[in-house]
């Protein structure tokens, strides 16, 4: 049992430990009580473990909100102050180290102060309490020999890590992270990683082309994976294909059993009014599919084609492509762990083979940068922002030399600085052993790469970093502290988006700016306690520039405590990777040379949306859509990386046009933190009654003016307006 409760000597109560997340945490009582175990089925929800105690009050050093059901799971109310009548009821408190429930037959109430949380019965009863671990952290380690018949073995455990069967499991809460993988001699399968037997098997031939790719099938659906000629997925009577168009038809899978999934877990726990559910023209019995295990249910699903559900699917975030190499394997639980649509390429795309298009944009100087080294847009497709356009004049891409006039010579006219050092030309080029890669375009909305080279529009994705992502576990912080550091005197206009972090209520930023940093200071800085570091300057292979020389971060023996951050210089990816390898979870860097003004723009969108809660890809991302220069810009380590909470908690894009008086509103909601795929959401709007599943494409037509008005001042996010970027709290609809 991964989950132990004891009761407490020094005071009335238990002591809850989770082995999982490695927390404990007191519950309170009005008298000494002996926990005897209980059945979870006391419980509306699934829970790890269950015991029974006498009292008379319940109380649990937090503030929280309760939530009180009646008997049948049917939601009553919610709130920190109330009073219910005599009844059966099902109560959860929300936060708490682990999901927490209560079961009793009495009347009770509801109160809280600055730090605890009170329940108090009107007669002293039995009370039962039900925990479930928030399974964030890998239950453990699970070691195999990497060749692709052990490492299927270890990839047929990763569904261990869910709470249920049941189609609730498309609520990230109820997935917990799947266990980790290592290279080893010999299997060995840790003590709390315990099969789950759903009846799915995947086969799939023993390569690793064939077993990467269906890593999120096999934890999602909690299958076997075994060794066969013919890639398909096996149930108890029934047999579904997996070619042709194998990589296409794994991804497929994924995203027609998680929406049906979420259109049939209404019948559950949550009987919540879903826009996907109310409006799919699927005809299906779907409290008889509820009611299914899940192999059953998953054959029922496959038995629907493809295209009669693809109308109705949300485009999905998360594409990753993770090369068919044996030092990958380690990578494999974090991918599948966010349900990320998975290729595995066994070629790719030199970006000096691609005709001249990547050489062109990450290399050329001034002199010789053709028209054509303007990257795609998203999905292939030309931005509609033209180069001239962007940097108000000139070439696109300026090298480190070329734009700096030197003491005795004529300005250049009409030329944007860019963020190279006064180096040569040979100095400002990205190094010459960089292996540019152009994956293959994708469908979704972020992008990410596991293997060697330098991927173009994608983020490179780093098993350090991953790691990391667990050592930071639930931080609790009461600060956010983001430095930054402008180390230019012409680039001081970009300094000022210090003014744009901190912009929250009940979210509080210690910002330090500094300016001119020597070697030493920086490095002093970057060994700081700091969740996000944003730097302004200059960046050659010499490393950045410090007053007094460059401080090389791929050469160094530095200590890095930096969590997150963006080096906005050129080509500033080889000391971000250092950045990564060194201790920070991850990072936006340049491909390129950029030039100031648009460098100065990005900086501040990117300020904006840290600032929001956004991660790194997803801000990335917004960022994009209003600048082409963002695709100079990669993400590196842990895209998912934030340095606070959004208020929302997903991460929120609003597309707004105006039609005379009202307003068409058509929002984003992508999946953000603790908010993952399957999150239930909706807006704040009188005219949306319904909820959705993230990812979420929400709209809202003939929005009056007060009500956008009113809706735009509950949070400061990104708004697309007639297609140009801007800030809720920037806009006035008058």
């Amino acid at each position: 049992m991964s989950i132990d409760i004891d009761p407490l000597r020094e005071t009335d109560g238990i002591t809850v430990t989770d082995h999982i997340e490695n927390t404990q945490f007191e519950v309170y009582t009005d008298r000494p009580v002996d926990p005897r175990p209980r059945p979870g089925s006391d419980h509306y929800f699934p829970v790890d473990a269950s015991v029974a105690v006498e009292t008379g009050s319940i109380e649990i050093p937090r503030v929280a909100v309760v939530e009180t059901r009646a008997g049948d799971g049917t939601l009553l109310t919610h709130g920190d102050c109330y009073a219910m009548p005599d009844g059966t009821y099902h109560v959860g408190i929300n936060p708490a180290p682990t999901k927490l429930y209560f079961a009793f037959e009495s009347g009770f109430s509801v109160s809280t102060t600055d730090r605890t949380t009170r329940i108090d019965l009107d007669t002293p009863e039995t009370v039962a309490l039900g925990f479930r671990s928030l399974h964030q952290t890998p239950a453990g380690t699970i070691t195999t020999p990497t060749d692709p018949e052990s490492l299927m073995d270890a990839v047929s455990l990763l569904g261990s890590a869910l709470q249920t069967t049941s189609p609730e499991r498309s609520f990230p809460t109820l997935r917990g992270h799947p266990p980790l993988i290592e290279p080893g001699e010999e299997f060995r399968v840790p003590e709390r990683v315990e099969p789950v037997d759903s009846g799915v098997r995947i086969v799939v031939p023993p390569e690793y082309r064939y077993l990467y790719p269906v890593v999120s099938l096999a934890y999602y659906f909690a299958a076997e994976v075994v060794p066969g000629d013919a890639p398909r997925i096996e149930g108890d009577g029934w047999t579904y294909p997996l070619e042709p168009g194998f990589e296409a038809r794994t991804a497929e899978v994924l995203r027609q059993s998680f929406h049906m999934d979420c259109l049939t877990r209404t019948e559950g726990f949550y009987p919540v009014d879903l826009h996907e559910r109310e409006t799919t023209d699927l005809d299906l019995d779907w409290k008889r599919l509820y009611d299914l295990p899940l192999a059953e249910r998953l054959g029922e699903y496959l038995d629907v084609p493809f295209e009669a559900v693809e109308p109705e699917l949300p485009q999905w975030t998360l594409t990753t492509d993770v090369r068919p190499d044996p030092e990958n394997v380690e990578m494999l639980p974090f991918v599948a762990g966010e349900l990320s649509i998975v290729r595995s390429p066994e070629t790719v795309t030199p970006a000096d083979e691609d005709g001249g298009i990547g050489v062109g944009f990450l290399r050329a100087s001034a002199d010789d940068a053709p028209a054509a080294s303007v990257p795609p847009g998203p999905n292939g497709s030309d931005h509609p922002v033209s180069a001239v356009d962007e940097f108000g004049g000139g070439e696109f891409v300026r090298g480190g030399a070329s734009a700096e006039a030197t003491p005795d010579a004529d300005p250049v006219p009409n030329v944007d600085p860019v963020r190279g050092a006064d180096a040569s030309a040979d100095r400002g080029a990205v190094a010459a052993d960089a292996d540019f890669v152009r994956p293959e375009p994708v469908d979704t909305v972020e992008h990410a790469w596991v293997g060697d080279g330098v991927p173009l529009d994608a983020n490179k994705a780093t098993l350090d970093a991953y790691h990391r992502r667990l050592e930071a576990g639930q931080v609790e912080q009461s600060r956010i502290s983001v430095l930054v550091v402008c180390n230019d005197e012409q680039m001081r206009e970009e300094g000022d988006v210090a003014d744009l972090y901190g912009l929250r209520d009940m979210v509080q930023f210690d910002i330090e700016v500094r300016h001119d940093l020597d070697r030493g200071e920086m490095r002093e800085a970057l060994a700081s306690d700091v969740d996000f570091l944003h730097y302004i300057g200059h960046v050659d292979d010499r490393g950045m520039q410090c007053a007094d020389s460059y401080l090389d971060l791929t050469d160094e023996d530095l200590e890095i405590g930096v969590s997150a951050f963006l080096l906005n210089a050129c080509q500033s990816y080889r000391q971000g990777e250092a950045l990564v390898h060194r201790g920070s979870r991850g990072g936006i860097v340049t491909l390129s040379d950029v030039a100031n003004s648009p460098a100065t723009k990005l900086g501040r969108i990117i300020a904006r949306l840290m600032n929001s809660g956004f991660n790194l890809r997803t801000a990335l991302h917004v960022a994009k859509r209003e600048l082409i220069t963002g695709h100079q810009y990669i993400v590196v380590g842990d895209g998912a990386t934030t340095i606070c909470q959004s208020r929302s908690g997903g991460a929120v894009v609003i597309n707004a046009k105006r039609q005379n008086k009202q307003v068409n509103i058509s929002t984003n909601i992508y999946p953000n933190g603790p908010y993952g795929v399957g999150t239930l959401s909706t807006l704040n709007l009188e005219t949306v009654s319904s909820n959705y599943y993230v990812p979420a494409e929400i709209e809202a037509f003939n929005v009056a003016k007060n009500d956008f008005q009113n809706f735009l001042e509950l949070e400061t996010l990104p708004i697309f307006m007639n297609e140009r970027l801007s800030w809720t709290d920037t806009i006035s609809f008058n």
